[in-house]
């Protein structure tokens, strides 16, 4: 396991007990190198949308046990934030909450003769996504999307 992953996981079994007491949604947890810095980011949610204030109590609660568990080498930025409207789908989870909703996906190969579709998400599974934009069902291979989100709707 690369240290990246080890990090990321390891900090989100320390994240769930505290997600779980506030009755939180834990969306996602990375630790990436940006500008020569690192930086741990948690993306977590609720219900009507997670707060500066939540973020806050998250921040300090994780801040303490990863103090004590102390397993990440590098220094590093911690930041907890909100995944935004235009969330990125990354779990399961994340495809069952936007079934019969509008997404919107780039592609590594094309589809159809296009790499970038807004449209409904019909229903998914460990390998595919089917997704229906004007009128037809079409296939995708997971391993093919380049980036799949919510579709922001005005």
């Amino acid at each position: 396991m690369e240290k990246r992953d080890s990090y990321e996981a390891r900090t989100e079994e320390l994240l769930l007990p505290i997600i779980a007491e506030h009755n939180f949604e834990l969306v996602d947890v990375e630790y990436v190198k940006e500008a020569g810095r690192w930086y741990l980011r948690a993306y977590v949610d609720k219900e009507g949308g997670i707060s500066i204030d939540d973020c806050e109590v998250v921040s300090r609660a994780l801040e303490a046990k990863l103090d004590e568990a102390d397993f990440i080498e590098d220094a590093y930025i911690l930041e907890i934030s909100s995944p935004g409207l235009t969330r990125p789908l990354k779990k399961d989870k994340d495809y069952t909450r936007n079934i019969g909703k509008r997404i919107e996906f780039r592609l590594f190969q094309p589809v159809e003769g296009s790499r970038e579709y807004t449209a409904t998400l019909i229903s998914f599974d460990a390998k595919s996504i089917v997704a229906q934009a004007d009128g037809k069902n079409f296939t995708v291979e997971r391993s093919n999307l380049a980036m799949i989100r919510q579709a922001f709707v005005d």
